[in-house]
């Protein structure tokens, strides 16, 4: 009797999993869908480009094919391979757009860093000015990269600031430095994340956890109340300011 109610437990719970996966499938296939309908209007050439990258990839696997006398069986690995540049086209101009957007918006670096694959400790804003300059902490297989954003003339003193007050404690773990913007010796909003990624390996994963615990113990010097993510375009900076002010 206990066995059968077990397997019934069983199928109902493989029935739920099965449903939750189904929903969220749905759900990935409908923000794709809505994306994709966001970035066909303000990007005009995204349909050319990803049609192109279908017929082209079809062609050249066709005319391979074509070549061992196996068009016909090369013809569906062709589509197949249309398809996932065409995808690939899309993720990428739609990525361009976004950081379009956020650049030289408040909050945008942190928003940035906090979007990162992999085992990173982002600590947002731990030192910052209210003129929404900050400078965000970074944890990792690197050692920590502060990254700063805002005013270059400003944010420069901010870095050399908090790398003092975190050297203390670091000892010969590598501190890196990195202010967002266009200029020299910058790193672009867009090439930040990557940037990062390509830094050396220099600690073990276990080591930038117990370097985030004492770290985190420093707190922050305070100074920057960033928004979630980049702050829209025509957002009333003075009121914000004034908020952080008050803070």
């Amino acid at each position: 009797m206990a066995a059968k109610q077990d397997k019934s437990q069983d199928k109902s719970i493989a029935k739920e999993a099965s449903r939750a996966r189904r929903q969220a499938s749905r759900e990935r296939r409908r923000q794709l869908w809505e994306a994709f309908k966001l970035q066909r209007r303000e990007d005009k050439w995204l349909v050319p480009l990803m049609v192109a990258a279908v017929l082209a990839c079809t062609a050249v696997v066709f005319a391979i094919g074509y070549i061992f006398g196996l068009h016909w069986m090369f013809l569906p690995m062709g589509v197949g391979l249309g398809l996932l540049a065409a995808v690939i086209i899309f993720g990428r101009r739609v990525q361009k757009t976004v950081y379009g957007k956020a650049e030289g918006q408040p909050g945008a670096a942190a928003w940035a860093l906090e979007n990162m694959r992999g085992r990173w400790k982002v600590t947002p804003a731990v030192a910052g000015t209210t003129h929404m300059d900050a400078v965000h902490r970074v944890v990792g297989r690197p050692g920590v990269v502060l990254v700063a954003e805002g005013a270059p003339h400003r944010v420069k003193g901010l870095l050399a600031q908090e790398k003092k007050r975190i050297a203390r404690l670091v000892g010969d773990t590598p501190i890196y430095d990195v202010i967002v913007g266009n200029e020299d010796d910058q790193v672009p909003l867009r090439r930040l994340q990557s940037h990062i990624m390509k830094l050396p390996r220099n600690i073990p994963p276990t080591h930038s956890d117990t370097l985030e615990g004492r770290l985190a113990a420093l707190g922050n010097r305070g100074g920057a109340a960033l928004p979630k993510g980049p702050m829209p375009q025509g957002a009333k900076m003075r009121s914000l300011q004034r908020t952080v002010r008050r803070r």
